[in-house]
């Protein structure tokens, strides 16, 4: 993947839409200025793009400035574990800028527009910019402690905790960074069996269970959320419990 396919429309450092979000901790002036440079450009993406492949390596890492994706890692037959969704704020590919290649793949869930950065900038970054790369530490460290709550639903809690909590982990990220005014959530029932490690037939049957209660609604390839705290109740999870966070 390579510039050449990033598109002339760029929204400037200055004024990232992102950067209005009182989630988002403030950059310094000294630190916009170095981010607006380490930014090479935008990548624009339809749904079902493939953002990042397991094994390849890529020049660029980016954040996601709008949309919806998802990290998952393939079985030779086929199958797929989804690992993690990314929503507008997150840093993707970091992985295959440190260790040299990706041991992951991303796929668009939604039309997304990327931020584009170069890795041989980081050096730099790590090197002039201490507050920044603790950021970049901060980052990895919440995905870090995601996937342990991820790893504990798969392994303890039931499929009707389990797809309670993702839904309700999911709604919860996304009102965050502004986008639970319409309450959807792009995902199919395949995402939520691929994400959950279950099959389509008992994922099927959980999710009616959660829209029996009045929790959710089933779109085509969407899910509703009709009542957030009721999920989250009902997977015995804690919530996010971020006040601030970083945006690179």
């Amino acid at each position: 993947m390579s510039l050449t396919n990033t598109p002339a429309r760029r929204v400037p450092c200055e004024q990232c839409p992102l950067r209005a979000n009182a989630y988002f901790r403030d950059f310094t002036p000294g630190e916009l200025k170095f981010v607006s440079g380490f930014k090479r450009g935008e990548l624009v993406q339809e749904p079902g793009s493939m953002i990042l492949a397991e094994g390849s390596h890529s020049a660029q890492l980016f954040t996601l400035l709008s949309g919806w994706a998802f990290r998952y890692k393939m079985l030779e037959d086929g199958r797929r574990q989804i690992l993690n969704f990314l929503l507008p704020g997150d840093l993707v590919g970091l992985q295959g800028s440190i260790i040299g290649k990706m041991e992951h793949s991303v796929e668009s869930l939604s039309p997304v527009v990327l931020c584009v950065f170069q890795r041989d900038s980081l050096p730099t970054l790590f090197e002039q910019y201490p507050s920044l790369a603790f950021d970049i530490t901060w980052l990895a460290s919440r995905e870090e402690r995601m996937l342990d709550e991820n790893l504990l639903s798969v392994g303890r809690r039931s499929a009707l905790e389990r797809a309670a909590y993702l839904i309700a982990f999911l709604y919860q990220r996304a009102e965050k960074v502004g986008m639970a005014k319409r309450p959807l959530i792009p995902i199919s029932q395949q995402h939520v069996a691929d994400t959950l490690g279950l099959s389509i037939v008992h994922t099927n049957k959980t999710l009616r269970k959660l829209a029996d209660r009045g929790l959710i609604r089933w779109h085509d390839r969407a899910c509703e959320v009709l009542d957030p705290e009721g999920l989250t109740e009902l997977s015995g999870w804690e919530g996010l419990g971020e006040s601030r966070r970083p945006l690179i």
